[in-house]
């Protein structure tokens, strides 16, 4: 008995391991692919003093923009 259920614990592993190395198929998972982020374009905006804050001028640095509005 105890053979049997090493068995089918060994043959429950290998089916495991080779459905996870299977690629997935995104299409009936109705899935994108990740694609990897483009660089953003230049531009430049006004701070809140007015003065022209350009984006390659903080390259290198943690940017967050908010952008709002009311209708």
């Amino acid at each position: 008995m105890n053979g049997r259920v090493a068995l089918a614990s060994v043959a429950i592993a290998l089916a495991a391991i080779a459905s996870a190395s299977a690629e997935p198929d995104f299409a009936a998972l109705r899935v994108q692919r990740y694609d990897p982020p483009t660089p953003a374009p230049a531009f430049a905006l006004p701070d809140l003093s007015g003065r022209t804050v350009r984006l390659q001028d903080l390259r290198g640095k943690v940017v967050l923009l908010f952008f709002w509005t009311t209708w």
